[in-house]
């Protein structure tokens, strides 16, 4: 009998003005729904605004901003997060983000979509691996990365030569899959505790 398709949430973490997130964020997004093994949920940070001060009791107006997020990490079974190279690191955005956060990144896998200009923000993505080490999480080995991102994409938002980026992403969805399930069941036959 085949796995149910795993519920993939591909994280879009950058909320700047002109950001180039997006175009990234659709462009893996028609990748991975491509796919049968996989259910898809586009979460663009710009669209939730993330409280800003942590609390270890929060009140109703923030226990408010996360319900639109939470939940759909909470059922995300493995994640990619899509992220830019903002002084050769991650957006704060992204950290907010995670730090609201604990029990729904545990024993999921995250993968990492990068862009930027010559480093492709792979800075970015080395800095987040401990991070969510921390929470528990799985990272996988391969990534996607956008050198130059910028000349990379035409004005409809479509890669002028998708080879190298497409097999990438195909590597990075295979790995996720593999870990995305296995963990799965894992999770079903022994609850994870940290």
């Amino acid at each position: 009998m085949p796995a149910a398709p795993l519920r993939l949430a591909v994280i879009n973490s950058s909320v700047r003005e002109g950001r180039f997130g997006p175009t990234v964020a659709r462009w893996f997004v028609t990748q991975a729904e491509e796919r049968a093994d996989m259910e898809v949920d586009l979460i663009d940070l710009a669209d939730h605004a993330l409280p800003h001060q942590l609390s270890h009791s929060p009140g109703k107006e923030v226990t408010a901003l996360l319900g639109g997020v939470s939940p759909r990490l909470a059922e995300a079974e493995a994640f990619v997060v899509v992220t830019p190279e903002y002084n050769h690191s991650f957006p704060a955005s992204l950290k907010n983000l995670i730090d609201w956060h604990y029990t729904q990144w545990q024993a999921k896998p995250v993968g990492f979509v990068s862009y930027g200009g010559l480093a492709g923000g792979l800075r970015s993505v080395e800095q987040l691996r401990p991070v969510f080490a921390e929470l528990h999480a799985v990272t996988v080995r391969d990534c996607v990365s956008f050198h130059n991102v910028w000349g990379q994409f035409d004005e409809t938002g479509t890669l002028t030569d998708p080879t190298a980026a497409s097999t990438a992403a195909k590597t990075l969805l295979d790995q996720l899959v593999w870990w995305g399930l296995s963990l799965r069941e894992a999770r079903e036959k022994r609850p994870y505790s940290s």
